[in-house]
């Protein structure tokens, strides 16, 4: 068999890698060097960025929102949202002779204005704004002061006539006035009472009355509120207060498990008919200057506006300060002894206006 013979050019590639391997490997490896590094820049300049994921994980996280409060203006308490603090207030004139007793709807009032009305029986001026309670009264008539009062709180006033001086300026045009005499469907009268001691209300047809003449919002001056600060020694546990007669004295006692007033009158408990005795957070007693004049016959006349003696309960202990009024639309204000303004506790607030001739309050 005839031997194959190769090819002459492979015989000189044969021979020029015989002569020549040294050089050829290093060609290889510097070849293969040039290539790894070509390689590695290409997956170096293409490398993948950072997810945004892992970004927004390595930046700190923002505080949560703080949850927004609302306050009652009327009482300081807290309220749903920023329309329960435009909500409308309602005022109501509430009789207090001993046949009226026990009345309704007071222990829901936010501020309770106590003054004497006339022959030194009292009467209460109630604002409501939140709380409504379905039954209010007995419902009686309106005084010149009370309106005084009212104003800063641009309630609607519930009342069944009045004097002639409050008359002519609650009829005047600048009030939101729901006098029984031109609504009588909003009000009715009880057979359990004899006139005129028998008028009550309530809130669903105040409400409606309301609402048909346009009073469905109030912008509400309050006063100054704080959270309440329990003393842990109490120093005023019962306070007394006299503002004409045995019949309307009242007193009060401090309940420090709740941090209220538990009132009385008379000598006893002094009761809301349908939800018990009355427990204001902060009893406010103001000195006040006290007069008659004549208007429909001689009338009972309190200076409302100026300044005079307060003496504050709350928490367990006593203030004694100034109550400031400017005038009938501004509200009151008080300070202490060395001009700092007293806050007064959330919730109902009871003001008593006593005669500077025969009014007292003292504590213990």
């Amino acid at each position: 068999m005839r031997k194959l013979q190769t090819p002459k050019w492979l015989q000189k590639v044969e021979t020029w890698f015989h002569h020549h391997h040294t050089a050829t490997y290093a060609i290889a490896a510097v070849f293969i060097l040039l290539v790894s590094l070509l390689v590695g820049a290409v997956v170096f300049y293409k490398s993948p960025e950072p997810t945004q994921q892992s970004s927004t994980q390595s930046k700190p996280q923002p505080a949560p929102a703080v949850p927004v409060k609302y306050y009652s203006p009327l009482t300081g308490t807290e309220v749903a949202d920023q329309a329960a603090t435009t909500q409308a207030a309602t005022a109501i004139m509430i009789e207090n002779s001993p046949d009226a007793r026990p009345q309704s709807g007071l222990k829901s009032a936010g501020v309770v204005f106590e003054a004497v009305a006339e022959g030194g029986i009292t009467r209460f001026l109630a604002l409501y704004q939140q709380e409504k309670p379905q039954l209010i009264g007995p419902v009686r008539s309106l005084r010149l002061y009370y309106v005084d009062w009212l104003a800063p709180f641009q309630a609607s006033v519930a009342h069944v006539g009045g004097s002639k001086f409050a008359l002519d300026e609650i009829r005047n045009g600048n009030y939101r006035d729901i006098d029984q005499f031109f609504n009588a469907g909003t009000y009715w009268r009880s057979t359990d009472r004899y006139a005129p001691h028998n008028v009550y209300t309530n809130f669903q047809r105040l409400d409606a009355l309301n609402a048909a003449k346009g009073y469905t919002q109030s912008t509400v001056a309050g006063f100054t509120r704080k959270d309440p600060a329990p003393s842990q020694a109490p120093t005023a546990k019962s306070i007394a207060v006299t503002i004409s007669g045995p019949s309307y004295n009242s007193s009060y006692t401090y309940d420090a498990a709740t941090n209220s007033y538990a009132r009385s009158q008379a000598g006893a408990p002094h009761t809301d008919r349908e939800a018990g005795q009355i427990t204001p957070s902060s009893v406010v007693v103001m000195n006040v200057a006290m007069t008659k004049v004549l208007e429909d016959g001689y009338r009972e006349q309190i200076t409302t506006t100026g300044e005079g003696k307060v003496t504050i309960f709350q928490d367990g202990v006593v203030t004694v300060g100034t109550w400031r009024k400017p005038n009938r639309n501004n509200q009151l204000s008080f300070v202490d002894q060395t001009g700092k303004a007293i806050e007064l506790n959330r919730g109902q607030t009871w003001l008593t206006a006593i005669p500077n001739s025969g009014g007292a309050v003292s504590w213990q």
